[in-house]
């Protein structure tokens, strides 16, 4: 599997960590039952799906990668910054 970093081109996935699905984050206090259900009960769904990816063994650019989680097929990717997601530092 490859994956287009918008800064370093086209990569091998070994360089990339994978951080999760590029879900929308619930506020800090919203309760114990919101992040449960955050964190334990999303769907997995088979086909496209938006994911952060770090591209941590190369320029460390957080990645907004929309792949297809049955095919593995790169549907899209874009920099997590331009694709409105807020990414803090030190998170992982």
């Amino acid at each position: 599997m490859r994956i287009t970093c918008p800064l370093c081109g086209a990569r091998d996935r070994r360089e990339f960590t994978y951080k999760g699905a590029a879900l929308p984050v619930p506020a800090l206090d919203a309760g114990l039952e919101v992040w449960d259900a955050h964190v334990h009960l999303r769907d997995n769904p088979a086909g496209p799906l938006d994911e952060l990816w770090q591209h941590d063994m190369g320029c460390g650019a957080w990645l907004k990668v929309t792949r297809n989680t049955a095919t593995h097929e790169m549907l899209g990717v874009a920099l997590a910054q331009d694709a409105g997601l807020a990414i803090k530092e030190g998170q992982s």
